[in-house]
């Protein structure tokens, strides 16, 4: 990728495509910094997909201290129940999810057994907070 920049399905495939994302999705905090851009640039020229681009940008931020954008990363506090990590403008994410192509976060979290309700939400938003230094710092 640092030579040939990021590669769409045209050159290696849609499994091919979906694994460099991947890589790069589960790779540390300064791989995911480095080749950001660059995915950012292959959504503008139809070489990479938004919503994968969604989640690396989701989880970047929340490695650097900030809100997430887009409500991808979930994670589940000691009772088991899954929660939303800190979320920039809870009341417009659907509106957000949808020009990326997500579904809207009640349907996402559905996969977890999860329910948004924005107002537990803002509640229990300092906990989230606490949880998300715990959880994505040094990663």
């Amino acid at each position: 990728m640092d030579t040939k920049g990021w590669l769409g399905a045209d050159k290696i495939g849609k499994k091919g495509n979906q694994t460099l994302f991947l890589v790069i999705q589960h790779s540390d905090k300064a791989t995911q910094e480095k080749y950001l851009p660059m995915m950012r640039e292959a959504v503008k020229e139809g070489k990479a997909q938004p919503d994968n681009l969604a989640l690396l940008e989701d989880r970047v931020a929340l490695k650097q201290g900030k809100p997430q954008i887009y409500g991808s990363q979930v994670g589940s506090d000691s009772t088991g129940k899954y929660f939303v990590f800190p979320l920039l403008d809870p009341e417009n994410v659907d509106k957000r999810r949808a020009e990326v192509g997500l579904p809207p976060l009640s349907d996402y979290l559905s996969y977890w057994q999860a329910t948004w309700d924005i107002a537990d939400y803002k509640k229990n938003l300092p906990y989230y907070e606490k949880l998300q230094k715990r959880y994505w710092s040094g990663n």
